[in-house]
């Protein structure tokens, strides 16, 4: 299992929400790169990068800074944030990030998404954003107006290779992971799994790994690596990660783990 550091950008900063909200963020830093290349010094295989404006449809100057972490750093890039179009998704491929996460769509066009894990097999995710069973689109801000584990249970046939669940009711909050919901998505998916939403420090991770039964891909963390009530070593030795650099192995189309695209 993977521990996977994000970095949330709005306006070219390193910042991190409360619940999803844009009105409540705190700002970690101006630098980006300098963000990615300390995760990835400390042994990060992958980086989770969330495009908050692009989320509202604005990504410019987060495009800029995205574009700097891919030439600066060598390790797996994950992205989300509004990807609603073949083209948003072909200019990131072009960038050079790994795998693309798409959430918005997967409520609004499915078909849509199937038809982007079927040209770049392997690199496209499902992002399933809830409050409960509800479904968040928009960067957080609609109803999605589907069911978390129905939908779930459809991924497999859009052809994904990976699901991210957040609980969006414990982002940032360090209130502990949504643990049976996560597996509860990973039941009803059949896919690799990472768990998001509410890491506050090592015996989240613990919890994580405990109840793991074989699906669990990785867990995102950041307001608690940015506080320091997890250390990003410590974490990732918890969940069996192996020590080293280079870029996070990447999920097949039928989920299997194997080699990046």
């Amino acid at each position: 299992m993977l521990l996977i550091p994000a970095i949330d950008l709005k306006e070219g900063q390193c910042v991190r929400l409360l619940r999803g909200r844009f009105e409540d963020k705190t700002v970690y830093g101006s630098d980006p790169v300098a963000m990615a290349l300390r995760w990835a010094g400390l042994g990060a295989s992958l980086i989770h990068l969330v495009d908050l404006d692009g989320s509202l449809g604005n990504n410019r100057e987060n495009r800029r800074a995205i574009a700097a972490i891919r030439e600066s750093v060598g390790v797996g890039l994950q992205l989300g944030g509004g990807l609603k179009t073949i083209d948003s998704l072909a200019v990131w491929f072009d960038l050079g990030l790994d795998r693309l996460i798409m959430g918005t769509a997967v409520c609004e066009d499915p078909g849509l998404v199937e038809k982007a894990a079927g040209r770049w097999p392997g690199r496209v995710a499902a992002a399933l954003d809830s409050s409960g069973r509800s479904l968040k689109v928009w960067g957080w801000c609609r109803d999605g107006g589907r069911d978390l584990l129905e939908t779930a249970s459809g991924l497999g046939d859009l052809g994904v290779s990976l699901v991210i669940h957040t609980d969006v009711d414990r982002d940032g909050t360090q209130s502990g992971p949504n643990l049976e919901m996560a597996l509860a998505v990973c039941q009803a998916s059949g896919l690799p799994t990472v768990v998001s939403g509410g890491i506050s420090g090592p015996g989240d991770l613990r919890a994580v790994k405990e109840a793991d039964q074989g699906g669990f891909f990785g867990v995102i963390s950041g307001k608690a690596l940015y506080e320091g009530s997890l250390d990003f070593q410590d974490g990732a030795a918890i969940l069996g990660q192996p020590a080293g650099h280079g870029p996070a192995p990447s999920t097949g189309p039928t989920g299997a783990a194997g080699q990046r695209s």
